[in-house]
């Protein structure tokens, strides 16, 4: 879900000339500060022509290395999830907050977002249809890495007297940096949950309210519609922050119940319209198949070649599923479970449907359709100038079919954002809660700060803020990282216990189906 190659920011400002100013001079403070951050952040590795920031690289090889260690759990055990998810080994008594499915959905709105729309028709114009190929490779490798740090969300979740829950890399980063020493770990955990913050406010928050007000005045008229004024977009910013604040003031149970809803919604309803363009320009598929795998392997006229296209494919997998980051396993850790595992378990579905289901359904619709739009995209990326605004690309392949077929995109993106931006609101809650400690006055009081910034966000964009926001997201990935490589023995023996105990039937017995009992009986 992060914020690189998104839609572009939308801001009334210039119509107010004290909103702007105050806008430029933050940006001007923050610019040399995101320069010099995102240098470190986004440090480039060259591999011949092709270059690529250090992190992807760092986030693939976990997904590699989690792939082999867990013996391929991702194919080996889909199986196991899908009993998961559905309640099968469930327990009205399980501590916790939400169901399976609810910390699935609520974790999905987090990533399921703008990079899959506008990320996506991005890197079909940088690497042709072959990245489709590496995107999907990614985000089947990124299910072991959900599978592991969501586990441990789990695993060393704090379960409060109310029964509420936090989890995540705020419990498990502690432990697992204690051979370093106390303060090292508190330094590290520290960095992660400041980064998180950072973005939770800011991206997940600012640019989310943003693009779903753009979205709204697009379908509306624009600039010349009604909700084209300052004034609209302050009305609609207080709008937009009441309905957030009707949701995030009810906690992870408010937000798992509306993403448990929303969520699949949103998906069916953007899945449905990729499908229908398929299906009209149905003609096209097999030579639509054929440019996917003749691209990923011998892609003609590609900046980079073959390295190229598969870093791309990588790179927009990485930076939409946020296998890595930690952040999923903040609501993954709310789940009602007495075993971790098992949530690591339903993790898996997250990288499978974010990235192998919604970014493959976007990139086959750009490429069958083949609207002018996807080759001018290519031409533009080969002759130097830069990459088109991927939603423009999505937008034109829905049009090829009807011409009203934006407007549904409009109504997908602005859905999105909104489930990404509730989400948010929970991963910022418990950073703020390691950073400042747990009350209810501290609650109300993030809450509050939200919920200004969901305002500040349909008025003001704070384009370097955005920036450094990003790149703090993808420092997480460092120190998350590091700290579930620590600590993967302690996943692997959860691992084998609970295959074991499904086996011989133990999880039935544990579990409310009375069918599912009897069938466990000898």
């Amino acid at each position: 879900m992060a914020i690189n190659q998104a839609l572009p920011m939308t801001s009334v400002s210039d119509e107010v000339g004290w909103l702007a100013a105050v806008e430029d001079a933050i940006d001007s403070v923050f610019a040399p500060v995101t320069e010099v951050f995102s240098s470190i952040v986004f440090f480039p590795v060259t591999i011949g022509e092709v270059s690529f920031p250090v992190v992807v690289a760092w986030l693939i090889a976990a997904g590699i290395i989690f792939t082999i260690y867990f013996g391929f759990a991702q194919f080996r055990h889909l199986k196991v999830s899908y009993e998961v998810v559905r309640g099968r080994y469930s327990s009205k008594d399980d501590p916790g907050e939400v169901p399976h499915f609810q910390a699935l959905t609520s974790a999905l709105s987090g990533t399921v977002g703008l990079g899959n729309i506008a990320g996506v028709g991005a890197a079909m114009a940088l690497g042709g249809p072959g990245a489709t190929f590496w995107m999907i490779l990614a985000g089947l490798l990124g299910m072991a890495t959900k599978f592991a740090e969501c586990t441990l969300g789990v695993k060393y979740r704090e379960v409060h007297p109310d029964g509420t829950v936090s989890g995540g890399p705020f419990k498990y980063l502690p432990i697992a940096f204690e051979k370093f020493g106390r303060l090292p770990a508190k330094i590290l955990t520290g960095i992660f949950a400041v980064a998180i913050l950072i973005f939770g406010v800011a991206g997940g928050n600012m640019f989310q309210a943003n693009q779903t007000f753009a979205q709204v005045q697009n379908v509306t008229g624009g600039a010349d519609g009604f909700l084209g004024s300052a004034g609209a977009a302050l009305i609609f910013g207080l709008v937009l922050a009441a309905l957030v604040g009707a949701v995030i003031l009810g906690g992870i149970k408010s937000i798992g119940a509306t993403t448990s809803r929303l969520v699949p919604a949103m998906a069916a309803v953007y899945i449905t319209a990729c499908l229908f363009v398929i299906i009209v320009n149905i003609g096209n598929v097999p030579a639509a198949f054929a440019s996917i795998i003749e691209g990923a392997f011998a892609p003609a006229g590609m900046a980079g070649g073959f390295i190229g296209v598969m870093i791309v494919g990588f790179q927009r997998a990485a930076f939409s599923n946020e296998a890595g980051l930690g952040s999923a396993a903040i609501a993954h850790s709310a789940v009602k479970t007495r075993r971790p595992v098992s949530e690591g378990f339903v993790a898996m579905f997250e990288p499978l449907i974010d990235t192998v289901v919604i970014c493959t359904m976007t990139a086959l619709t750009i490429i069958i359709a083949s609207a002018p739009s996807l080759q001018a995209g290519i031409d533009q990326v080969q002759a130097g100038d830069g990459a088109p605004d991927g939603v423009i690309l999505t937008s034109d392949a829905f049009a090829t079919v009807i011409s009203w077929f934006p407007i549904v995109l409009a109504i997908a993106v602005a859905l999105f954002a909104f489930s990404t931006l509730i989400t948010w609101s929970y991963y910022g809650l418990k950073a703020w809660e390691y950073l400042f400690g747990r009350s209810k006055v501290s609650e109300i009081i993030y809450k509050c700060v939200f919920l200004f910034f969901t305002v500040v966000g349909t008025v003001l964009t704070f384009t370097q803020v955005l920036n450094f926001a990003d790149a703090a997201l993808f420092i997480c990935a460092f120190v998350n990282l590091l700290g579930v490589y620590m600590l993967l023995p302690v996943i692997k023996r959860e691992m084998k216990a609970y295959l074991a105990d499904r086996k011989s039937g133990k999880l039935l017995q544990l579990g409310i189906d009375a069918d599912d009992i009897e069938e466990a009986k000898p």
